[in-house]
């Protein structure tokens, strides 16, 4: 895949003629690990030759000039950005109650009796007795999580696999 910026938008196309075709810019080789936002526009300064003017039978002489480019760089915020859409997505599955009390006895052997005994506070006993379904963005899913010894890790699992993990 070839790459253009213009207007400090950055092209993407299957070939460098569809690319120059529309855009008098200078068309580069796309990493071949771009992903959409892992790379930004960058600037690089780059030393170019420039034809000197010639009077008729010289030969043609050159100077340097430095100029400066846009260019695709790694965008220095990308891990963290994939962090927080990870945290974002994870914060809105749900699952049943009766994933996670399936879940919980085939891991531990856990009934919801059980689990609910443990509950101290009313406020979080109302929102585990009468929720139609929790969800892991939930505080009272990593309260619980933590009290049965499970990681924020395991809980991230099981919303993402409805069953725990094997070494949880």
């Amino acid at each position: 895949m070839k790459y253009t910026i213009y207007d400090n938008k950055i092209y993407i196309a299957e070939n460098e003629n569809t690319l120059s075709r529309y855009y008098n810019t200078e068309i580069s080789e796309l990493p071949e690990d771009y992903e959409t936002g892992k790379y930004i526009i960058g600037e690089e300064e780059r030393e170019i030759d420039v034809p000197d003017p010639v009077e008729e039978g010289e030969e043609q002489a050159y100077h340097k000039e430095t100029i400066t480019v846009k260019v695709l760089v790694l965008n220095p915020d990308w891990e963290e950005e994939q962090a927080q859409k990870r945290k974002e997505m994870l914060s809105q599955m749900s699952l049943t109650k009766r994933e996670v009390f399936l879940a919980l006895y085939k891991d531990k052997g856990i009934t919801p009796e059980q689990l609910k005994a443990q509950i101290t506070e009313p406020e979080a006993l109302i929102e585990f007795e009468y929720a139609n379904d929790y969800f892991r963005g939930n505080p009272l899913i990593d309260l619980i999580g933590q009290s049965l010894g499970y990681t924020s890790e395991a809980l991230d699992y099981l919303f993402e696999h409805k069953e725990l993990p094997k070494e949880a």
